[in-house]
């Protein structure tokens, strides 16, 4: 791509997500949605590789389809209270149309199946800003809508839980892996979302942080399946001795970053009196470890005299920045004491 046009989609991508943050108004807030949309398309398809057109046409029509049911949603509301602030959407039918076409951007289950697709067909740069800054646009209007308590929103969380830990069970390739991944840890933010917003935002941003630290490393060892990750010890043995950490983080396991939203999230269910909520919840973490910890397995321990299906490749020195993954890495791995300290601050 022209260095002269990236800024220029790069900023509208910026701009799109900051009018959606400032809006009021349903109007100015699709105005910056759709700005997010067409923005990211030319990202995503500059390569000209078939794979990437069609992940590109195929988030396109899905992102198009949800942006039409918000306008046709708000206008009925409009015409139904004559009120199109989104703070006012108060009949219960534009607010259901409205909460499942913001399902339908995030990728929550089960309007999850264009975002594996998707992020099948993208580089991995592109994949990442797919995976956390895509997500914020839609999630601040998402947050907006839950100070009215509906069935739909707590169906959605827990189907998405289930379905992300199901979902990556049998893939080998990760960035399906990663998409799964990122629906369920969608569904645990939607789980709480009506309960604390506070604390939505400290699973989401450390959701970022995490999935930082994955794509980082991914494009570091440039690996985007199972099979070659057996390589990634002859590239960088460090970074492959704390790969699993990383993995175990995303996981939920103590005592990494990761397990800090999660025990909150379990503990806030618990204390509104939602314990069946709170095992499922528990129940599908499990599943998502299974395939955290193939990963891993795959990483570390497929070693020579071990026999891989992969070609080994010589150790040359990398020219990639490696601040982003060295700092992604650090808080993946050692933010836990911090985060009471980060919920008071966003609370």
């Amino acid at each position: 791509m022209n260095p002269y046009i990236l800024p220029i989609f790069l900023f509208a991508l910026g701009l799109g997500t900051t009018i959606t943050f400032m809006s009021s108004h349903w109007l100015l807030a699709w105005m910056g949605l759709e700005i997010n949309t067409l923005a990211i398309i030319p990202l995503m398809a500059q390569h000209h590789h078939p794979r990437s057109v069609e992940a590109s046409t195929k988030y396109f029509l899905t992102q198009a389809t949800a942006a039409a049911m918000i306008l046709f949603a708000s206008s009925m509301n409009a015409w139904m209270t004559g009120q199109w602030d989104i703070n006012n959407l108060s009949h219960p039918f534009p607010l259901t149309i409205i909460t499942l076409a913001l399902a339908l951007k995030l990728g929550l289950a089960p309007l999850h199946t264009w975002l594996p697709e998707v992020l099948q067909g993208l580089d991995l740069t592109t994949g990442l800003i797919m995976s956390t800054w895509q997500k914020l646009a839609p999630f601040a209007l998402f947050l907006q809508l839950t100070s009215q308590h509906t069935p739909i929103i707590s169906t959605l969380a827990i189907l998405s839980t289930l379905v992300g830990g199901w979902g990556g069970l049998n893939q080998t390739q990760i960035r399906k892996i990663l998409a799964y991944s990122s629906i369920a840890h969608l569904g645990w933010m939607a789980l709480i979302i009506q309960y604390s917003p506070s604390l939505t935002l400290l699973a989401l941003l450390t959701y970022i942080l995490m999935t930082l630290a994955a794509f980082n490393l991914l494009k570091f060892n440039k690996t985007t399946s199972i099979n070659s990750l057996a390589n990634s010890w002859f590239k960088s043995p460090v970074l492959t001795a704390l790969t699993p950490l990383i993995m175990l983080s995303l996981a939920g396991l103590p005592p990494l970053t990761g397990f800090g939203p999660k025990w909150m999230i379990l503990s806030e269910l618990a204390k509104q009196d939602l314990a069946p909520l709170a095992t499922l919840a528990a129940l599908s973490a499990l599943l998502s470890l299974y395939f955290y910890l193939r990963l891993s397995y795959a990483m570390t321990l497929t070693l020579s005299p071990n026999t891989t299906s992969a070609i080994n490749q010589w150790r040359f020195g990398s020219t990639q920045t490696t601040f982003p993954l060295s700092l992604s890495t650090t808080l993946t791995l050692m933010l836990l004491p911090l985060l009471p300290a980060m919920m008071v601050l966003t609370s």
